[in-house]
Protein backbone atom coordinates (compact mmCIF):
# COMPACT_ATOMS: atom_id res chain seq x y z
CA UNK A 1 0.00 0.00 0.00
CA UNK A 2 1.52 3.50 -1.51
CA UNK A 3 2.35 6.07 1.23
CA UNK A 4 2.00 9.57 1.43
CA UNK A 5 4.29 12.07 3.71
CA UNK A 6 2.21 12.53 6.94
CA UNK A 7 0.12 9.54 6.61
CA UNK A 8 0.19 6.41 9.64
CA UNK A 9 -2.15 3.39 10.68
CA UNK A 10 -3.81 3.14 13.65
CA UNK A 11 -5.30 0.15 15.22
CA UNK A 12 -8.21 0.52 17.91
CA UNK A 13 -8.38 -2.73 19.89
CA UNK A 14 -11.72 -3.70 21.83
CA UNK A 15 -12.76 -6.71 23.82
CA UNK A 16 -14.30 -8.08 20.93
CA UNK A 17 -13.43 -6.01 17.94
CA UNK A 18 -10.88 -4.73 15.85
CA UNK A 19 -10.25 -1.94 13.36
CA UNK A 20 -7.53 -0.31 11.16
CA UNK A 21 -7.49 2.94 10.06
CA UNK A 22 -5.35 5.32 8.28
CA UNK A 23 -5.13 8.65 8.76
CA UNK A 24 -2.52 11.91 7.62
CA UNK A 25 -1.59 14.82 8.63
CA UNK A 26 -0.36 16.74 5.46
CA UNK A 27 -1.20 14.55 2.38
CA UNK A 28 -4.40 12.60 2.33
CA UNK A 29 -5.44 14.42 5.06
CA UNK A 30 -8.80 12.93 6.82
CA UNK A 31 -9.47 9.04 8.24
CA UNK A 32 -9.42 5.91 6.18
CA UNK A 33 -10.90 2.77 7.88
CA UNK A 34 -9.15 0.10 6.05
CA UNK A 35 -10.64 -3.15 7.58
CA UNK A 36 -12.53 -4.25 10.64
CA UNK A 37 -12.64 -7.69 12.15
CA UNK A 38 -14.51 -9.32 15.09
CA UNK A 39 -12.26 -10.85 18.30
CA UNK A 40 -13.64 -13.72 20.21
CA UNK A 41 -12.21 -12.22 22.97
CA UNK A 42 -9.20 -9.59 23.14
CA UNK A 43 -7.99 -11.64 26.50
CA UNK A 44 -7.51 -14.87 24.64
CA UNK A 45 -4.19 -14.92 23.10
CA UNK A 46 -4.93 -17.28 20.18
CA UNK A 47 -8.00 -15.40 19.42
CA UNK A 48 -5.71 -12.14 19.41
CA UNK A 49 -3.16 -12.83 17.76
CA UNK A 50 -5.50 -14.77 14.48
CA UNK A 51 -7.45 -11.70 14.23
CA UNK A 52 -4.24 -9.03 14.20
CA UNK A 53 -2.99 -11.50 11.56
CA UNK A 54 -5.28 -11.13 9.30
CA UNK A 55 -6.42 -7.57 9.71
CA UNK A 56 -2.51 -6.56 9.17
CA UNK A 57 -1.89 -9.15 6.38
CA UNK A 58 -4.72 -8.22 4.32
CA UNK A 59 -3.83 -4.40 4.46
CA UNK A 60 -0.96 -4.39 3.25
CA UNK A 61 0.87 -2.23 6.33
CA UNK A 62 4.62 -3.43 5.59
CA UNK A 63 6.85 -0.24 6.67
CA UNK A 64 4.10 1.66 7.56
CA UNK A 65 4.24 3.53 11.72
CA UNK A 66 1.43 1.91 13.44
CA UNK A 67 -0.14 3.07 16.68
CA UNK A 68 -2.58 0.81 18.76
CA UNK A 69 -5.45 2.76 21.05
CA UNK A 70 -6.73 -0.03 23.83
CA UNK A 71 -10.16 0.26 24.90
CA UNK A 72 -9.83 0.73 28.13
CA UNK A 73 -11.77 -1.76 29.56
CA UNK A 74 -9.29 -3.63 28.52
CA UNK A 75 -6.60 -2.41 30.95
CA UNK A 76 -6.20 -1.00 34.52
CA UNK A 77 -5.23 3.08 35.24
CA UNK A 78 -4.84 4.58 38.34
CA UNK A 79 -3.44 7.97 39.74
CA UNK A 80 0.04 8.05 41.99
CA UNK A 81 1.16 10.38 44.38
CA UNK A 82 5.13 10.12 44.44
CA UNK A 83 7.08 9.43 47.50
CA UNK A 84 8.24 12.96 49.43
CA UNK A 85 11.75 13.47 48.22
CA UNK A 86 11.18 10.95 45.31
CA UNK A 87 14.72 11.41 43.21
CA UNK A 88 15.24 7.90 41.17
CA UNK A 89 13.13 6.67 38.37
CA UNK A 90 13.14 3.74 41.04
CA UNK A 91 10.90 5.86 43.92
CA UNK A 92 8.38 6.45 40.98
CA UNK A 93 8.22 2.88 40.05
CA UNK A 94 8.19 1.43 43.05
CA UNK A 95 4.78 3.56 43.98
CA UNK A 96 3.48 2.53 41.36
CA UNK A 97 3.44 -0.71 42.24
CA UNK A 98 2.76 -0.33 45.49
CA UNK A 99 -0.58 1.24 44.28
CA UNK A 100 -1.46 -0.85 41.97
CA UNK A 101 -1.32 -3.74 44.64
CA UNK A 102 -3.37 -1.79 47.20
CA UNK A 103 -5.85 -1.09 44.67
CA UNK A 104 -6.32 -4.32 42.54
CA UNK A 105 -4.98 -6.88 45.91
CA UNK A 106 -2.20 -8.35 43.78
CA UNK A 107 1.17 -7.40 42.77
CA UNK A 108 1.65 -6.55 39.03
CA UNK A 109 2.58 -9.92 38.02
CA UNK A 110 1.76 -10.20 34.28
CA UNK A 111 1.39 -6.53 33.35
CA UNK A 112 3.59 -4.05 31.88
CA UNK A 113 3.19 -1.00 33.87
CA UNK A 114 3.39 2.94 32.01
CA UNK A 115 3.10 6.74 33.59
CA UNK A 116 3.45 9.48 32.97
CA UNK A 117 6.29 9.56 35.77
CA UNK A 118 6.36 12.86 37.75
CA UNK A 119 8.39 13.53 41.14
CA UNK A 120 6.87 16.44 42.55
CA UNK A 121 3.09 16.11 41.46
CA UNK A 122 0.50 13.24 41.56
CA UNK A 123 0.44 10.88 37.93
CA UNK A 124 -1.53 9.02 36.16
CA UNK A 125 -0.29 5.09 35.37
CA UNK A 126 -1.67 2.32 33.23
CA UNK A 127 -1.32 -1.63 32.98
CA UNK A 128 -1.37 -3.51 30.03
CA UNK A 129 -2.06 -7.20 29.58
CA UNK A 130 1.96 -8.46 28.54
CA UNK A 131 0.24 -11.13 26.72
CA UNK A 132 -1.59 -8.29 24.72
CA UNK A 133 1.55 -6.39 24.87
CA UNK A 134 3.11 -9.24 23.34
CA UNK A 135 0.75 -10.50 20.91
CA UNK A 136 0.47 -6.58 19.22
CA UNK A 137 4.61 -6.64 19.17
CA UNK A 138 4.42 -10.26 17.66
CA UNK A 139 1.70 -9.04 14.79
CA UNK A 140 3.63 -6.16 13.96
CA UNK A 141 6.87 -7.69 13.53
CA UNK A 142 4.91 -10.09 11.12
CA UNK A 143 3.47 -7.99 9.29
CA UNK A 144 6.80 -5.88 8.75
CA UNK A 145 5.19 -2.66 10.47
CA UNK A 146 7.06 0.32 13.19
CA UNK A 147 4.61 0.20 16.02
CA UNK A 148 4.83 3.56 17.56
CA UNK A 149 3.00 3.20 20.94
CA UNK A 150 0.22 1.13 22.75
CA UNK A 151 -1.54 3.44 24.61
CA UNK A 152 -5.17 3.11 26.31
CA UNK A 153 -8.08 5.22 24.85
CA UNK A 154 -8.65 7.83 27.96
CA UNK A 155 -4.68 8.59 28.03
CA UNK A 156 -4.77 8.84 23.90
CA UNK A 157 -7.47 11.51 24.54
CA UNK A 158 -5.77 13.09 27.36
CA UNK A 159 -3.16 13.66 24.97
CA UNK A 160 -4.87 15.03 21.51
CA UNK A 161 -6.60 17.44 24.21
CA UNK A 162 -3.70 18.51 26.66
CA UNK A 163 -3.08 21.93 24.32
CA UNK A 164 -7.13 22.86 24.70
CA UNK A 165 -7.35 21.61 28.73
CA UNK A 166 -8.04 24.59 30.84
CA UNK A 167 -6.58 25.33 33.79
CA UNK A 168 -8.92 23.62 36.91
CA UNK A 169 -10.76 21.76 34.11
CA UNK A 170 -12.11 18.15 34.77
CA UNK A 171 -11.39 16.13 31.41
CA UNK A 172 -13.88 13.33 30.55
CA UNK A 173 -14.07 10.66 27.69
CA UNK A 174 -17.22 8.98 27.05
CA UNK A 175 -17.32 5.50 25.29
CA UNK A 176 -19.32 2.17 25.60
CA UNK A 177 -21.69 3.90 27.67
CA UNK A 178 -18.82 4.64 30.11
CA UNK A 179 -17.95 7.95 31.30
CA UNK A 180 -14.41 8.42 32.67
CA UNK A 181 -13.20 11.64 34.58
CA UNK A 182 -9.37 12.44 35.33
CA UNK A 183 -10.69 14.62 38.50
CA UNK A 184 -8.61 17.70 38.90
CA UNK A 185 -7.36 19.58 42.17
CA UNK A 186 -6.08 22.78 40.71
CA UNK A 187 -3.64 21.80 38.37
CA UNK A 188 -2.62 18.58 39.94
CA UNK A 189 -4.64 15.35 39.01
CA UNK A 190 -6.88 14.26 41.94
CA UNK A 191 -8.35 11.19 41.15
CA UNK A 192 -9.51 8.94 38.43
CA UNK A 193 -13.08 7.76 38.83
CA UNK A 194 -15.48 5.37 36.30
CA UNK A 195 -19.17 5.29 36.19
CA UNK A 196 -21.76 3.95 33.97
CA UNK A 197 -23.85 6.56 31.92
CA UNK A 198 -27.77 5.57 32.23
CA UNK A 199 -30.06 5.75 29.36
CA UNK A 200 -31.38 8.90 28.92
CA UNK A 201 -28.55 11.01 30.93
CA UNK A 202 -29.45 14.68 30.78
CA UNK A 203 -27.42 17.70 32.32
CA UNK A 204 -28.84 17.15 35.48
CA UNK A 205 -27.62 13.62 35.93
CA UNK A 206 -24.34 15.09 34.48
CA UNK A 207 -24.21 17.54 37.44
CA UNK A 208 -25.37 15.47 40.23
CA UNK A 209 -22.28 13.00 39.15
CA UNK A 210 -19.38 15.01 39.19
CA UNK A 211 -20.80 17.18 42.77
CA UNK A 212 -21.00 13.45 43.82
CA UNK A 213 -17.73 12.43 42.59
CA UNK A 214 -15.69 16.03 44.08
CA UNK A 215 -17.28 14.83 47.13
CA UNK A 216 -15.63 11.33 47.37
CA UNK A 217 -12.27 12.65 46.10
CA UNK A 218 -12.27 15.59 48.56
CA UNK A 219 -11.81 18.47 45.68
CA UNK A 220 -13.74 21.12 45.05
CA UNK A 221 -16.46 20.54 42.12
CA UNK A 222 -14.96 22.09 38.86
CA UNK A 223 -15.72 25.59 37.17
CA UNK A 224 -15.56 23.44 33.71
CA UNK A 225 -15.91 19.92 32.39
CA UNK A 226 -14.70 19.51 29.25
CA UNK A 227 -15.80 15.91 27.46
CA UNK A 228 -14.56 14.01 24.36
CA UNK A 229 -16.14 10.77 22.81
CA UNK A 230 -20.28 10.11 22.08
CA UNK A 231 -21.91 12.66 25.20
CA UNK A 232 -24.84 13.53 24.93
CA UNK A 233 -25.72 16.74 23.40
CA UNK A 234 -27.57 18.14 26.31
CA UNK A 235 -24.81 18.08 28.49
CA UNK A 236 -22.77 21.24 26.57
CA UNK A 237 -23.72 24.56 28.68
CA UNK A 238 -26.65 26.76 28.04
CA UNK A 239 -28.57 29.34 29.59
CA UNK A 240 -29.60 28.61 32.96
CA UNK A 241 -26.97 25.95 33.41
CA UNK A 242 -24.81 27.83 35.49
CA UNK A 243 -23.40 25.14 38.18
CA UNK A 244 -20.70 24.52 36.18
CA UNK A 245 -19.51 24.81 32.49
CA UNK A 246 -19.81 21.99 30.03
CA UNK A 247 -17.10 21.45 26.77
CA UNK A 248 -17.96 18.79 24.24
CA UNK A 249 -14.78 18.62 22.56
CA UNK A 250 -15.90 16.11 19.85
CA UNK A 251 -17.73 16.66 16.89
CA UNK A 252 -21.15 15.08 16.28
CA UNK A 253 -20.49 13.51 13.13
CA UNK A 254 -18.62 10.62 14.08
CA UNK A 255 -20.63 9.27 16.91
CA UNK A 256 -22.50 6.53 14.65
CA UNK A 257 -19.04 4.99 14.05
CA UNK A 258 -18.25 1.66 15.22
CA UNK A 259 -16.51 1.41 18.52
CA UNK A 260 -13.38 -0.10 17.24
CA UNK A 261 -13.11 2.47 14.75
CA UNK A 262 -13.34 5.43 17.31
CA UNK A 263 -11.04 3.76 19.53
CA UNK A 264 -8.66 4.08 16.63
CA UNK A 265 -9.31 7.55 15.74
CA UNK A 266 -9.44 8.27 19.23
CA UNK A 267 -6.24 10.99 19.29
CA UNK A 268 -5.48 10.80 15.29
CA UNK A 269 -4.86 14.11 13.68
CA UNK A 270 -8.28 13.58 11.10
Amino acid sequence: MPRLPGQSLRLGLGHDSLALVRVGRVFGRGATVLAEARLADAHDSASLRQGLRALLAGAQVAGWPLSVVLADELVRMWQVAPPPNAARPADLEAAASMRYQALFGAPPGGWKIAADWQATRPFLAAALPLALVEGLEEAAREARCHLVEIVPQFVAAMNAWRRQHRPGAWFGLVHGQVLTLAAYDGRALAALRTAVVPPGADREWLESHVAREALRVGVGRPERVQVCGPAPRSWASHEGRLKFGCTLLDDEGSSGQPAAVRLARTGSPA
